[in-house]
């Protein structure tokens, strides 16, 4: 994603960058980036917790008026857990998030009647 972002904003529209992959971030260098210490697939938050998923996404927009280096890493301040025991869990115990599905899942179902009466998406494109 970062090379996608570098492209996106060489033609002037903004990009961030949200991860849990400080390394491979730091790696691919996108212009800027909000960094969530959480375990992979869980880029802005817990499922089902939207207050949690507002405030972490609110907190990393704000990283568009605080970066002004070329690269820079927002860390943002959620913890998973109140240790790192999960780290190593997930480091022994592998992938364990929700597979993939082709189906769209909502978080409720007023999530899910909102994106039925928004219609088709005419500018998303699926191959």
């Amino acid at each position: 994603m970062g090379l996608i972002a570098r492209r996106v904003e060489a033609d002037g529209i903004p990009t961030l960058s949200m991860t849990s992959a400080f390394s491979i971030t730091r790696s691919v260098n996108p212009p800027r980036a909000a960094f969530l210490d959480y375990p992979l697939g869980h880029t802005t938050g817990k499922a089902l917790n939207a207050r949690l998923q507002r405030e972490i996404v609110t907190a990393s927009l704000a990283a568009f008026q605080e970066l002004d280096t070329p690269g820079a890493i927002k860390m943002l301040p959620f913890r998973w857990s109140d240790d790192d025991d999960w780290k190593r869990e997930v480091m022994e115990g592998g992938d364990e998030r929700t597979e993939r599905s082709a189906q769209p899942m909502y978080q409720s179902e007023a999530d899910r009647r909102l994106a039925q009466d928004a219609g088709e998406c005419s500018t998303c494109v699926f191959l």
